[in-house]
This record gives structure tokens, sequence and C-alpha cells, in this order.
């Protein structure tokens, strides 16, 4: 996949390496994220956390079957539409709201895919740990990096067996530090 140059402010070759190989990140989804993203791009909430949330994701994707086109669009727009790095309870329904506005081209998913998509980012945020498995690993995807905000993740907030194996919140604790 073309990486939009303009719109990336690589912050390491890491984060340029694991999005030459997206399968959904076209050109006109990355302008469209840059220009609906009102926080620090480089953020807690931005840019290098949502590319570990996709690692995280495809890592888990390998032990529980998840529907990665929906895992790594999960990862790119389940913090889209915050208003602040604080709380911001209704994140999640925003950026559930976010998907009904892009136009086909920016994402092609079915009708069904994109609600699985919706759902998991309006309750990301919520606690919940029921789910379809594609959703279960959409939020441990993003729950794994908690680092870059000084939490380890905590495996009865966790969905997936895949998720709570130490070695699985060690590799990503560790690599949520580095922000």
């Amino acid at each position: 996949m073309a990486l939009d140059k303009t719109v990336y402010d690589f912050q390491s070759e890491w984060s340029k390496k694991m999005l030459e190989n997206s399968a959904v990140l076209t050109v006109e989804l990355q302008k469209l994220l840059k220009k609906e993203y009102q926080l620090n791009w480089n953020g807690i909430h931005g840019f290098t956390h949502w590319v570990r949330v996709r690692e995280n994701g495809l890592r888990l994707s390998e032990l529980t079957g998840a529907n990665t086109i929906i895992v790594e669009l999960f990862a790119f727009t389940h913090d889209i539409c915050r208003q602040d790095n604080g709380t911001d309870p209704d994140h999640g329904k925003r950026a559930a709201d976010f998907l009904n506005s892009i136009e086909a081209g920016a994402i092609n998913l079915s009708v069904t895919d994109l609600e699985l998509l919706k759902y998991a980012c309006a309750y990301h945020n919520k606690g919940m740990v029921e789910g379809s498995i594609t959703v279960q690993t959409c939020w441990d995807a993003d729950r794994l990096d908690l680092g870059r905000v000084g939490t380890v993740p905590d495996p009865r907030f966790l969905c997936t067996k895949a998720a709570k194996q130490p070695e699985i919140i060690d590799w990503a604790y560790r690599r949520s530090l580095f922000r």
C-alpha cells in the first residue's frame, strides 16, 4: 500500500515499516484520518498508538482467527474522534458515527463487517469483554497498549486467551513504552 508522505510524520522507521504492508490504509483513508483527528497527531491517542494497536491486533489475529481487515481498520479509527486525552466517554460512539460518514472509497467493507467495526469502536472504551472474536481481538489490541500511559495490561480486563498470555502482555507492554 502506498503511503502519503505529506500526511504522515514518521516518528520512526518502525512506524513506517509497519504501515507499508497495510491492507487497508489507502492514501484516501490516510488523508481523511489526518483531517479528522483533532488532537496531537503524535500524542498518546494518535498515530503511533494506532500503529501499535494494529501490530497488536495482527499478532493476536494469528492466534484468534479474527478478521484482520476489521482489526486493522479498528486500529486506525477507534480513537479518531477523541476530543481530549482524558476519559472522553463518548469518543467510541463518535468513531462509529464517523465510520457511517466515510465514503465507500475510503474503506471497502461488507455491511456486516462495517457493523462489526462500528460496534468494536463504539464500545472499546466501555470495559466490555464479550463479543465476537474479531471484536474481542480489537479491544485487546487497544488494551495491550496501555503502557504508553503507565499501566500494565491486566488480564482480567482482556477478552481473549491469546491476549491474556503473559508473553503477549510482556511483549506489548515493552513496545508500548516507546511512543
